[in-house]
This record gives C-alpha cells, sequence and structure tokens, in this order.
C-alpha cells in the first residue's frame, strides 16, 4: 500500500513490441485486460503493431473510493484490487488485477457482497437462462460440464454471497479486460491461481461504478478517466459536469490551481492512465 495520503500505485511505462506481437499478447505478458491497453494506445494496431512499435503499458492506477478491505471490482476500469495484511511483515497490501465483467444485457450488480466459497477445479452447472441462450444460437448447454479445458470456469471459482455470481478464470483468457461475461468476473488463469490460496472464505467485495478517478500524489492532485459503462452513455454529456464537482470538492481549501487543458484533454481522451492535474500556488485555482 502506498503511504498515508497518496493514492496512486504502479507506474506508467512503455515497451517495443517484437515482429509476432499483438496488442492482446502485450497486455497478458503485462497483467493487463485487452481494452485497457487499447485505451492507452488508440493509434496503434491492435493485431498487427509491427516490430519496435511503442506500445504504452497504463500499470499505474489511482485506488478507487471504496473501503480499502477484501475485494474492491471497478466495473468500467474492468479491474480488481485486493486490500489485504502481508503475514509476514503485518503491512497492508494491495494487489491488482484486470477483468472482464457482465455485458450490458447480463450486467455485474453493483453493492456489497462476500466470498462464500472457494472451489478448485469446479464443475460447472449452466442456469436455465444460458441454456436457453444456447438452444436459440444452435448450441445447447449440458446440464453440467466438468473440470477440464472445455470448462469456462477453468481451474479455480470464487462464489459471492450474490447467488448465481461468481469470480472465476477461464478458457478464454484474451476476452479478459473486455464486457463479455453473463455477470460473473473473470481472471487470467495465472492471477486467480496467486490469488486463490490467500484470499479467505468471507472476504468483502465491494462493486463499484467509478468511471473517473481522482487521487493525491506529493501534494498533486491526479485524475483517471475510463469511458462509461455502455448502458451509462446517456449521461456523457454530464461528464465534465460530474468532474468538475468532483475537483472541486476535492482541492477545497487547499489553494491548488488547475491545469484546464489536462483535464478536458483527459475527458476527452478517456485513456484510463492518472494525468497530473494541479500544482500549487498562493493564487488558488482556477476552473
Amino acid at each position: 500500500m502506498p503511504p498515508e495520503g497518496v493514492d496512486l500505485i504502479g507506474f506508467t511505462t512503455s515497451v517495443k513490441a517484437l515482429n509476432q506481437d499483438t496488442l492482446l499478447d502485450i497486455a497478458r505478458q503485462y497483467d493487463l485486460g485487452q481494452e485497457e491497453i487499447l485505451h492507452a494506445n488508440p493509434d496503434v494496431d491492435r493485431w498487427l503493431p509491427g516490430k519496435n512499435t511503442k506500445v504504452v503499458l497504463p500499470g499505474q492506477f489511482i485506488l478507487p473510493r471504496a473501503e480499502r478491505k477484501g475485494l474492491v471490482l471497478n466495473l468500467p476500469e474492468m479491474r480488481l484490487y485486493y486490500f489485504y495484511e502481508d503475514d509476514l511483515e503485518k503491512k497492508p497490501m494491495v494487489k491488482t488485477y484486470p477483468v472482464s465483467v457482465g455485458r450490458m444485457d447480463w450486467k455485474t450488480p453493483l453493492g456489497k457482497a462476500r466470498i462464500e466459497r472457494k472451489d478448485k477445479d469446479p464443475s460447472w452447472f449452466p442456469p436455465e437462462s444460458l441454456k436457453v441462450e444456447a438452444i436459440a444460437a444452435g448450441n445447447p448447454l449440458p446440464d453440467v460440464v466438468p473440470p477440464g479445458p472445455s470448462n469456462p470456469l477453468g481451474g479455480y471459482a470464487l462464489r459471492l454471497s450474490i447467488p448465481g455470481y461468481l469470480i472465476h478464470s477461464t478458457n478464454k483468457p484474451y476476452g479478459v479486460g473486455m464486457r463479455v461475461t453473463h455477470g460473473c468476473v473473470r481472471m487470467y488463469p495465472e492471477n486467480i491461481e496467486e490469488l486463490f490460496p490467500i484470499i479467505p472464505v468471507h472476504t468483502m467485495v465491494q462493486i463499484v461504478n467509478q468511471p473517473i478517478k481522482l487521487g493525491w500524489q506529493n501534494k498533486t492532485l491526479f485524475l483517471e478517466v475510463h469511458p462509461l459503462m455502455d448502458e451509462d452513455q446517456e449521461k456523457n454529456q454530464d461528464l465534465q459536469d460530474m468532474t468538475s464537482t468532483m475537483i472541486l470538492d476535492e482541492i477545497e481549501n487547499k489553494g491548488a490551481i488547475l491545469d484546464i487543458k489536462t483535464i478536458k484533454r483527459a475527458l476527452q481522451e478517456q485513456t484510463g492512465i492518472p494525468v497530473p492535474i494541479s500544482t500549487f500556488g498562493s493564487d488558488g485555482f482556477d476552473f
């Protein structure tokens, strides 16, 4: 965890693509989701970046506004945060992972839950709603899918107290970082393999919708903007007003001078990369 008064973790860096790389290959190699790396590299071809093309790795994150305890899932960011205490040094820690979340017609629910059960090599029992959808698509599902390479839950599953919802591995890892699920939360197999043994049953889970995040580092305010969820797109015209209110609340009585051009650019580009938007001075701020 960062020290008191600091809300950012990680670093934004870059690499040069190899001849055979796709952006999806690079995303998985550096623990990023598909949409995450695409938004950070809007001018780079997803399938053929080209040898020596610079690829930005958006590895810096403002911690979500939530209780820093257990799991926090920010849906627009498609990223999961795990707050815990290190067993050996007894220090507060945070890990973060890219995830997939529910499609617009199969939303991942907001709110609080807990991990009810942990299953290794789970069987999958498709719900009736999925069976109906699969029959309509001409691909009927069985009543049960046993553990193995064809099981969409992969090797690990964390069952939530919200009935029917899980955080689980996947047999389609290149879909991680997209809205492709029926409401569950998918993780890269290697990530949930790391998380599974260290997270206890009954851990709290907070699911939030925060396309705009603000955080402090070294007395500088940072802004991180993600695209709105599809179902929230009608609110896009209110995005600037909402951001203005959040920023003014954050800097009240702090004597910060705002960088308006950077704020407007962040709202327009929505790269998901934190950018500094303030400095300190004696003349207050202009917004």
